[in-house]
């Protein structure tokens, strides 16, 4: 956080920018912006915009790269078909609770730049009774903009336009931010963070490739192409996880991850367990607090893309906890996310050259 306890001001430009799995150029241009200022930045066909921080000894053939990985697409929707009447119909982008939308307003962007427009459904005054107790599907919703009919409404809207709720970063008390996107604009600020910090102290022994990767809500994609295009000797993901101190949530299955109680380092059958090590021991040696997370099969993250790319890659995921996930009031501690940071940060200076996760 900065001095005055309030979020970093790129953190909210990158909430505040719009961008649903295959259309996050704007708030790939706020990433790639910050990432400018201390490391040299790129971007790759998929959308993947990546910042090199070169090791202490420079830019060299022989050195290894460690990738450090955080999505910045977001969840969405994306109009299908506009009707006669004026009404845009639509499916969704990434994983909804379908309850979550229903009368919502949205931002629409369009050729013509963005948009209003609510999500609509039969009023519960004319629902059936057997209606009324069903929940609603994405299927039965549609999209008002406030058109007279099809005509004006295909005037302003093409099949293929997407949109996220209208939903603004607010800070809360106790150093807390709600916002839709932490999941996971939260993780593609980390990636510049640490590589920031490390860039900072002059650069570690390995090189940093630190990448906030397209799609990965949809397909994985730009942890794919990213993982096999650098081809890193190790790579730290960051995303989000449940924070369990929500009510209903079950710690039994869960683990405990409250709000303020630092990173959470995933272990488990995909994970490598020496990368792990690393970051743990230097949790301890930072006094960085943590807790443990177990995935018995995929992660469902980036993870399950990047371990398997080309021969193999050594890959440690480390999460953020936050309330509310896939919804437009995710609620996280900043805390947290700065300890994620400079965990990382620090575990990417403590590598030495002849450093080997293999095994």
């Amino acid at each position: 956080m900065s001095d005055t306890g309030k979020a970093p001001q790129v953190l909210l430009d990158l909430l505040a920018a719009r961008g649903p799995s295959g259309y996050e150029s704007a708030p790939a241009d706020v990433w790639r912006e910050a990432a400018g200022a201390f490391a040299e930045v790129s971007t790759d066909i998929v959308g993947t915009p990546l910042a090199l921080v070169a090791p202490k000894h420079g830019f060299e053939s022989s050195a290894r790269r460690l990738l450090v990985i955080g999505h910045i697409d977001e969840i969405g929707l994306i109009v299908t078909h506009i009707d006669d009447s004026g009404y845009l119909w639509f499916r969704a982008v990434g994983g909804w609770d379908a309850q979550i939308l229903v009368g919502q307003r949205l931002v629409i962007d369009t050729r013509e730049g963005p948009i209003t427009g609510v999500v609509g459904k039969k009023p519960i005054h004319l629902l059936r009774e057997e209606e009324a107790k069903k929940v609603a599907d994405i299927r039965e919703m549609h999209i008002d903009i406030g058109a007279r009919d099809g005509e004006e409404a295909r005037g302003r809207v093409r099949i293929g336009d997407v949109a996220v709720i209208d939903a603004q970063p607010a800070e809360l008390p106790n150093g807390r931010l709600v916002s839709r996107a932490l999941d996971n604009r939260l993780g593609s600020y980390v990636a510049l963070q640490a590589a920031r910090i490390i860039a900072e102290a002059g650069g570690g022994e390995w090189e940093i490739a630190a990448v906030a990767v397209a799609q990965e809500e949809i397909t994985f994609g730009g942890s794919r192409t990213s993982a096999f295009a650098l081809a890193p000797d190790a790579a730290i993901v960051v995303d989000v996880t449940h924070a369990t101190d929500a009510p209903g949530i079950e710690v039994k299955e869960s683990g405990k991850h409250e709000l303020g109680s630092g990173p959470v380092l995933s272990r488990g059958s995909t994970l490598n367990q020496r990368l792990f090590e690393l970051l743990f021991e230097t949790a301890e040696a930072e006094s960085i607090p943590i807790t443990l997370e177990a995935t018995a099969r995929a992660t469902g993250t980036d993870a399950d893309a990047v371990h398997l790319s080309r021969s193999g890659v050594p890959t440690a995921l480390v999460s953020i906890p936050i309330r509310y996930m896939h919804s437009p009031v995710e609620l996280v501690q900043l805390d947290d996310v700065e300890a994620c940071a400079r965990l990382i940060a620090a575990a990417a200076l403590r590598l030495q050259r002849e450093s080997s996760f293999a095994g």
